[in-house]
């Protein structure tokens, strides 16, 4: 995830280990490699005490170890997330991306986009800790100056109707990058309604 955050994110390819004891040979340990929420598998290297390592990269491929050995296992789906049914509920719940568009020259949300932040509200209230980050963008219709203010105004204008709705303002950061990121790439002085926006992140 590229975006600072203020808590653990996802963790990619999640990883997990559990160890199961068995009531006769003593502890048995499983690694295994399941997609995370958004259905990425990374890998992993599961070196035992004795013998050689042996490379998981595959969607729930596992092995087990048991008294320093290794070996390959074989779970079906339904049994890797019985097994790991904690650590998954555990998981944080994936980003979501959310873009607002405005009246040109203004803070003023268009129609569609104030139906849309309806949409916005109900993401943010899924989350027990919500943490938001709003940056508000211009079109290169004015100075570069203008446009930095106004893409600030923009952001500031929907963190405080998310505050307005209930939600911590210290959970929502507000910045403005003027015409610096464009949407869509035009020259100066072209108005372009897509550029004219907020991106928010609702982690």
């Amino acid at each position: 995830m590229a975006i600072p955050t203020r808590r653990p994110s996802l963790f990619l390819a999640a990883a997990l280990a559990l160890a199961l004891l068995s009531a006769c040979s003593g502890p048995r340990e499983y690694f295994s490699v399941i997609p995370d929420r958004d259905g990425k598998t990374g890998q992993m290297v599961v070196t035992p005490r004795q013998g050689n390592a042996l490379a998981l990269d595959r969607t729930n491929a596992s092995a087990t170890v048991r008294g320093g050995e290794i070996s390959p296992a074989k779970l079906s789906e339904a049994e890797l997330k019985e097994m790991y049914k904690e650590a998954l509920a555990a998981q944080p719940m994936a980003p979501a991306r959310f873009l607002l568009y405005f009246v040109e020259g203004g803070d003023i949300l268009t129609a569609e986009s104030q139906r849309e932040l309806e949409n916005v509200l109900a993401e943010i209230k899924k989350r027990p800790a919500p943490d938001l980050i709003v940056v508000g963008h211009t079109d290169r219709v004015g100075s570069v100056a203008d446009n930095d203010r106004l893409a600030l105004r923009r952001a500031e204008k929907v963190r405080s109707q998310l505050v307005a709705q209930g939600f911590s303002p210290e959970g929502i950061s507000a910045s403005g990058r003027g015409e610096r990121e464009p949407l869509v790439a035009t020259a100066d002085e072209v108005a372009e309604a897509r550029n004219r926006r907020v991106e928010i992140l609702v982690r």
